[in-house]
């Protein structure tokens, strides 16, 4: 009787947890759930996604009881903007779909309209930890402990090589592509390519070319200062205040402006890659997912008349503040879910679960150029396989930018900042402040060795504490304000 009893106890509880399991899927697949996805993806990046969703609806979602239906509104300011009409009620406006593409900043309204769903709801601990940290990190919003945005493709920074000129120059082999492991050592070898060109028209004085130039300078600082053991902001009761170690700023004024203003830096155009095909610069730090842009010729003036030739590339990995930690950037739109009934969000969740499957994921990073997000997509032997496995034709270009990551990948953590209210504010400030004054020093100094002044001379009040005490004083007010706005 005791054994029986034991028995009947052990179905009992047994029954229970089948029937809990049971209800812990919504779904069903003679019933199955459709799950609407508004995304910016186009040309390439829209062919891999559509067919990645092709696919799962056809295997996965069959099995499951789930139907993705994706709408691509073109870039993520359009999407941004029908987020909001769906917002704000506007006549004419679209039900909210069930995910959508979106930065971190760009999130703030939703989250605080409360209109997202938490993915950690969906995600176990263990699920969570295949992921790569630094990609997870953006997705809390407002330093909120929920996770709002869910990473499915990233991007970082690398370094783009001119390697054509960089070969000429560097003829005599004096330096190696070691030494652009550290952004001091890259400034010491923009000096001498300054001296190297400004003496190949010894008639003409003091028209060095620039060798270096950067695109995001918000990636700038928040990697800058991450590298030297700061955060630019930090949560502190409750609310993100900024922090702006002098000594430090001091640090990336130095690495940037001063070697901007004595002409071994340069920027102009909207990206330094259209500065590379004018001839202006050598090499610069990038987003990783423009590698497939580098240029393929240089158009430079030459006599009067532009003049083309052929160049090729070298892709390398940034730069480092000299001593300090490999830190790189996170960035790219993830997908947010809106809040709506278990049975939808529960089936986003298990398409986000599919789409981020190594060989999903891989084969999406691969079209796209953008990086896997899971810890065991992150190596090339994976890479590669997935190459072989879905017969994939990728860029060479391509292949070796991600191979620089990869290779680099156990060496580096990846950061992002902390997003609020007022992040989109503060990005702006960080975009213009420093580069903007370099810009118009490097101008004004231009004009005085012109009216006659040495360069030493016209140099010599544009490199001073006063000069860095202007800016700081400005630049700290300047984000003080922007995030109180």
């Amino acid at each position: 009787m005791k054994n029986k009893v034991i028995l009947l106890t052990a179905l009992l509880a047994t029954s229970t947890l089948a029937s809990c399991q049971s209800n812990d899927n919504p779904l069903d697949p003679e019933h199955p759930v459709t799950i609407n996805v508004w995304h910016y993806y186009s040309s390439r990046q829209k062919d891999a996604f559509d067919k990645l969703i092709s696919r799962f609806n056809e295997e996965e979602g069959a099995q499951k009881g789930i139907y993705v239906e994706a709408i691509s509104h073109g870039s993520i300011e359009n999407v941004e903007l029908e987020i909001n009409r769906s917002l704000d009620g506007k006549i004419g406006a679209y039900k909210l779909p069930n995910l959508y593409s979106t930065y971190a900043d760009t999130a703030v309204r939703a989250v605080s309209e409360e209109k997202l769903a938490d993915f950690n709801s969906y995600f176990s601990e263990s699920e969570l930890d295949e992921y790569v940290p630094g990609y997870l990190e953006e997705g809390h919003v407002m330093g909120k402990k929920e996770l709002f945005i869910f990473p499915i493709a990233k991007s970082t920074e690398v370094m783009m090589l001119n390697k054509t000129d960089w070969e000429s120059f560097n003829k005599n082999g004096k330096y190696t592509y070691d030494d652009f492991s550290s952004i001091e050592k890259v400034i010491k070898i923009a000096e001498d390519y300054y001296n190297y060109t400004d003496a190949l028209t010894p008639s003409i004085p003091n028209d060095g070319k620039a060798f270096y130039g950067r695109d995001s300078m918000p990636n700038y600082f928040f990697v800058g200062l991450k590298q030297l053991g700061d955060d630019l902001l930090i949560e502190k009761d409750g609310k993100v205040v900024i922090n702006v170690d002098k000594s430090k700023i001091r640090k990336l004024f130095d690495c940037f402006y001063v070697p901007f203003v004595k002409g071994y830096f340069y920027s102009e155009q909207k990206f330094r890659s259209d500065d590379l095909k004018r001839g202006k610069i050598l090499c610069y730090t990038g987003s990783s997912s423009s590698i497939s842009y580098f240029p393929e010729k240089v158009i430079e003036m030459v006599d009067g008349d532009e003049k083309e030739r052929p160049i090729q590339y070298k892709v390398l990995d940034t730069p480092t503040i000299e001593g300090s930690p490999r830190v790189k950037i996170s960035q790219g739109a993830g997908m947010a879910m809106v809040k709506s009934d278990r049975k939808h969000e529960y089936a986003s969740s298990e398409f986000l679960k599919w789409f981020t499957r190594k060989e999903n994921n891989i084969a999406f990073s691969l079209f796209t150029s953008y990086l896997p997000v899971k810890k065991e997509s992150n190596s090339m032997k994976e890479v590669d396989d997935a190459i072989e496995r879905e017969g994939l034709s990728i860029k060479p270009i391509s292949y070796e930018g991600i191979k620089v990551i990869m290779d680099g990948y156990k060496n580096n953590t990846y950061h992002a900042s902390i997003v609020f209210k007022n992040s989109s504010a503060v990005r702006n400030v960080l975009s213009t402040s420093l580069s903007d004054l370099a810009k118009k020093d490097k101008k004004e100094i231009d004009d005085l060795v012109e009216g006659g002044k040495t360069r030493e001379e016209a140099l010599a009040p544009y490199l001073t504490d006063e000069k860095f005490e202007y800016f700081y004083t400005s630049f700290y007010q300047s984000l003080l304000e922007a995030s109180n706005k």
